[in-house]
């Protein structure tokens, strides 16, 4: 049997695949310190799960090339696809099963070829039938102009179903973007479309590369300068920031478990901890990202976008053991208020948890939306508006606790849209309520009676006094007595509160929900 020709044919064509018979390939991508497309995807599925599809297409050039070069030279048309395990020692086979696909910078650059596109469509195809994640990794140039074969059947290759049919499973099922190097054009196109983007120090990302930007007459760029990290995190395109490719995968396989389902953990920080984590002088800020890992499981989370709209904290969590969104103000950046960032920040994360099926919880410590002439020129009004219809029309339950200050619109947007939009809106004893900020209520509230006093020390003592009254009025204890607020409670109970919350939550696998699209933005 084994010196059958057929077979043998099999294996001659097999071994063009391999990364130990394209050495000089190899070798240059090393040199750069990156791994080759196969490592990448040996790192990321359990060992001996993946199975690859189309390993034998070769580009789409015989009429200018011969088989034998493009076997050799364009192995898998640059393109590596097939369904593989991930995370399968914690989850069981049906929810560990993903596609994954990889550009290979080693063949013509990792461009779009169409053939690859081809396989693309029909892997894609696959993923839509059995909902299977999909992982991504999306180094490559774009579009290649180096295919003739379809002409002419085809002048621009603009009645291809890639991006559409990648984009219409947004909601549908997980979809992860890994970016090492450059991604340009079509590449960084399926990138944007993911519903998260990891990227390492060393990536560019941008919708065209240099030569369209020098053809276009718009100067000549090395690609390093092109949607380098320094332009893409802060402005939100990437979404985790790593250090290399290793590490990429890492992060991914933690993103994904969290659409994978439950575990058997419970291990947490002392919650006890959490009582003294606020000081007791209410102008003094603290960590919230300290309290976010007390609260949580340990080891469990995972922070989204943390250099953009940074106001607001958005992680994937986990509290006893179930996978969890989680917003929270972070206090250190505007005082916690939301700009225009930090509401399509906190809504887009509404819909990933939404599109999933995993609960919310809400952290509020927030003196309100940003106000001013300047917040307004970036078109707040719009912003903070998607927030409230975001958060109105998701159908996962939003938890809501107010740490301390729970100010006007912007604590109503945190909690879903009010407080009685929450499944639950508990507050610790430190919390104050107010329709604004306190000393902003006081000074409007009582301008005339302040303005009437000559005496400067007489003014700042009625001011103290009226604040003072204001903060007691606007205590946790109060709003509880009149049912603004459900319960005031021990810190140390918020996690009691959660997993109650949860058993009465069925836990949903994206695989029997209908999601809806996550915007891009």
């Amino acid at each position: 049997m084994e010196n059958r020709k057929d077979l043998q044919k099999l294996k001659i064509r097999q071994s063009y695949l391999k990364d130990e018979n394209r050495a000089r390939d190899v070798n240059k991508r090393k040199s750069k310190g990156f791994l080759t497309a196969r490592e990448n995807i040996e790192n990321l599925c359990d060992i001996d799960s993946f199975l690859e599809y189309g390993s034998l297409l070769i580009a789409a050039q015989r009429t200018r090339r011969s088989i034998d070069d493009l076997m050799a030279n364009t192995p898998a048309d640059g393109l590596i696809g097939g369904i593989g395990t991930i995370n399968g020692s914690h989850f069981n086979e049906f929810a560990s099963k993903c596609m994954v696909m990889s550009y290979d910078y080693m063949v013509l650059a990792g461009t779009q070829g169409l053939a690859n596109h081809k396989k693309t469509d029909r892997l894609l195809q696959i993923a839509q039938k059995s909902l299977l994640p999909i992982v991504f990794f999306l180094e490559g140039g774009g579009g290649r102009p180096g295919d003739v074969d379809y002409y002419p059947i085809s002048l621009g290759g603009l009645n291809l179903t890639t991006f559409a049919q990648y984009a219409k499973l947004s909601g549908k099922v997980p979809r992860i973007a890994i970016v090492n190097g450059y991604s340009f054009a079509g590449n960084a196109a399926l990138a944007g479309c993911s519903d998260v983007i990891i990227a390492t120090k060393n990536s560019s990302i941008g919708m065209s590369g240099p030569a369209m930007i020098e053809g276009g007459g718009l100067g000549s760029f090395h690609p390093s300068e092109i949607g380098p990290p320094s332009f893409q995190v802060p402005n939100g395109v990437i979404d985790i920031l790593v250090a290399d490719e290793k590490q990429a995968v890492e992060v991914a396989k933690q993103y994904l478990s969290y659409f994978q389902g439950s575990i058997k953990y419970n291990e947490c920080e002392n919650q006890e901890s959490l009582r003294n984590i606020i000081p007791e002088e209410r102008k003094y800020a603290y960590d919230m990202r300290k309290l976010v890992n007390i609260l949580c499981d340990k080891n469990s989370v995972l922070e989204l976008r943390p250099n953009f709209g940074k106001s607001i904290i958005t992680t994937l969590i986990r509290i006893d053991g179930r996978p969890m969104g989680l917003i929270a103000n972070n206090l250190k950046h505007l005082g916690g208020a939301l700009d225009s960032d930090a509401s399509d920040k906190i809504a887009r994360f509404l819909q990933l948890c939404d599109a999933f099926g995993l609960p919310i919880l809400s952290l509020i410590d927030v003196p309100g939306f940003m106000v001013g002439p300047n917040c307004e020129k970036t078109a707040m009004v719009r912003h903070a508006s998607r927030l409230f219809i975001v958060a109105a029309n998701i159908d996962v339950p939003i938890y809501s606790v107010v740490t301390r200050r729970g100010y006007g619109l912007g604590a109503m947007a945190l909690a879903g849209g009010g407080f009685y939009e929450s499944k639950f809106t508990v507050a610790w004893p430190s919390a104050e309520f107010g329709a604004m900020g306190l000393e902003g209520a006081v000074k409007l509230g009582f301008r005339k009676e302040l303005e009437a006093i000559q005496d400067e020390n007489e003014r700042i003592a009625l001011f103290k006094k009226l604040l003072k009254e204001a903060h007691e009025q606007g205590s946790a204890f109060n709003a509880a007595s009149v049912l603004e607020i459900d319960e005031v409670i021990d810190p140390i109970d918020t996690r009691k509160w959660v997993i109650n919350a949860n058993s009465t939550y069925p836990e949903q696998s994206y695989k029997t929900r209908n999601g809806r699209y996550i915007d891009a933005w």
